[in-house]
């Protein structure tokens, strides 16, 4: 398998100014695993009760997602999320949290995903997330996503989970706080040192920015007009990097540039609907065109500063 992802399979119910969703698919596995597809062939390891059906379940087999590791725990209800966003969508509000089955998830690698090139541990307990980096020694790349809930109360398992990982994925206030520095370069710099060779970190409207030990790298956001709903836009952003990682020979700096792009790409299809709805009626020619928007609205010409000057006597 490519690509596989390890993370939570839910029901969203979401309010915004624009609207409202009393039940839509949601969980960080669902959002990374539909925007990956689009690039790779994506595995799924998850949970859910007796209550998710055909009608869901065919949004995975419509874009090929492999489920042969999705859990079913027939007589539970799956893990359902309660949301409310305000007109500053960068912040959202739990209104409720039923874990239900998600409480006593264990994940569970078949061979197949143990052979798996590239990894996502998406954001679930770190003692979890570092059980599956232990079954899959062999992959090229393994990524993490955390949380604040994490930081706060399990900080010394988290770091050793982010020791034994190649790529962490996290928004700009997460890197402060998990370094316990103000400032973001630093920040950085102190993450990087624990072990993984990139931090990517997630900026919402203003973009993402990528640091190595040897070099920085920023994108903006995607403009857009009419954002409805950010739910699961961070999850869906990992599934375009690494599904474009996952489909390229060569896993180097270049590559996670593109990665990058194509990561807000499919994260600004995401927030201009509810849910996953977007995304699941994308053609790769639309994915393509933002695409090319990127490369118009970030490319200058290069003019050497004696001619500038010149130019402007």
């Amino acid at each position: 398998m490519s690509l596989l992802v390890v993370g939570s399979v839910a029901f969203d119910a979401v309010e915004t100014p624009f609207g409202k969703r009393d039940q839509m698919l949601g969980g960080s596995a669902s959002h990374f695993s539909i925007s990956a597809s689009f690039f790779t062939d994506v595995s799924v390891v998850a949970v859910v009760g007796g209550d998710f059906g055909a009608d869901e379940r065919a949004v995975f087999t419509k874009h090929n997602v492999d489920t042969t590791d999705l859990e079913v725990v027939s007589d539970g209800k799956t893990f359902r999320w309660f949301g409310r966003y305000e007109y500053d969508l960068n912040v959202a509000h739990t209104l409720d949290t039923h874990l239900n089955v998600f409480a006593g998830f264990e994940p569970k690698l078949s061979d197949s995903s143990k052979n798996s090139r590239l990894v996502f541990l998406g954001n679930i307990q770190p003692d979890l997330q570092r059980g599956v980096r232990a079954q899959v020694p062999n992959a090229e790349l393994v990524a993490l996503d955390t949380m604040n809930l994490w930081i706060d109360t399990t900080r010394e398992s988290l770091q050793k989970t982010i020791e034994v990982v190649d790529l962490l994925i996290v928004n700009d206030a997460e890197a402060r706080q998990l370094a316990e520095e103000p400032n973001l370069i630093k920040a950085a710099r102190k993450i990087l040192s624990w072990g993984p060779h990139t931090l990517i970190v997630k900026r919402g409207e203003y973009g993402a920015a990528m640091f190595t030990r040897d070099e920085y790298f920023a994108i903006p956001a995607y403009p857009l007009e009419a954002v409805f709903d950010p739910t699961g836009a961070g999850d869906t952003f990992a599934g375009g990097l690494m599904g474009y990682l996952a489909s390229q020979e060569k896993l180097d700096t270049p590559a996670l540039r593109r990665a990058m792009i194509f990561g807000s790409v499919m994260a600004s299809f995401n927030v201009e609907e509810f849910g996953t709805e977007r995304v699941q009626r994308l053609t790769h020619e639309e994915i393509n065109q933002r695409f090319r928007d990127f490369k118009g609205f970030t490319n200058f010409e290069e003019i050497p500063f004696e001619r500038m000057a010149q130019a402007t006597k």
